[in-house]
């Protein structure tokens, strides 16, 4: 699951009106990117995506509209999960496409997350985006049921996913610690273990909820 704040979608054709969006959309991730939260105004980014401040106040009205609509964009990229043959491989992949992500200076991903501490409307687009990518790589887990890696009973595919990428978060957001090569990889593997043990299973954790 590619973080996915941090590539623009592609550009489609679609006159005035989607040219002044990809350029305004473009400025925000710019200026977010740069200065964070706090440095972004809609006067900067009309400024920087060369339009009229009139205009991004007329569509976005504040700067929790433009952040929400950078999200939503988000949304549109055209993004598949890894499929690499193996649980472990895709999840892998996964986390290398996270850690690349959160590394790379400035990080988008890591400013929208901060912004979403302040724009409640930035929040939910993020909870919505979020849900969507997750409900997306679902299919890695059902494939490696399919390949006899994870055992027939039904596996909780969410929780599965956020195990085998929440270490990613931990050391890079949340410790701010150096990137470490190796991470991914064992933080997939790990998940991939204990998947297969059965920690998963949607009848283990409707029975501990009990």
């Amino acid at each position: 699951m590619t973080d996915p704040t941090t590539t623009t979608p592609d550009r489609r054709p679609g006159g005035r009106t989607a040219r002044v969006r990809a350029q305004v959309l473009d400025a925000v991730c710019a200026e977010l990117a740069e200065n964070g939260h706090e440095g972004l105004t809609m006067e900067g980014v009309a400024t920087r995506a060369g339009v009229h401040r009139t205009t991004v106040y007329r569509r976005w009205r504040d700067v929790g509209g433009l952040l929400v609509d950078v999200i939503d964009a988000a949304g549109e990229i055209d993004w598949q999960p890894p499929d690499t043959g193996s649980l472990r491989g895709d999840l892998t992949a996964l986390n290398q496409q996270i850690q690349e992500s959160l590394v790379v200076q400035p990080s988008l991903a890591v400013a929208l997350m901060a912004a979403s501490f302040h724009s409640e409307q930035a929040a939910r687009a993020q909870t919505r985006l979020w849900a969507d990518r997750y409900a997306q790589c679902e299919i890695l887990v059902e494939r490696a049921v399919e390949r006899g890696e994870l055992p027939a009973q039904r596996t909780d595919a969410r929780s599965l996913l956020i195990a085998a990428t929440a270490p990613l978060y931990h050391q890079l957001v949340l410790l701010r610690a150096d990137p470490d090569p190796h991470l991914p990889e064992r933080a997939a593997e790990t998940a991939v273990l204990a998947a297969a043990a059965g920690a998963f299973s949607v009848r283990r954790r409707r029975e501990e909820s009990m």
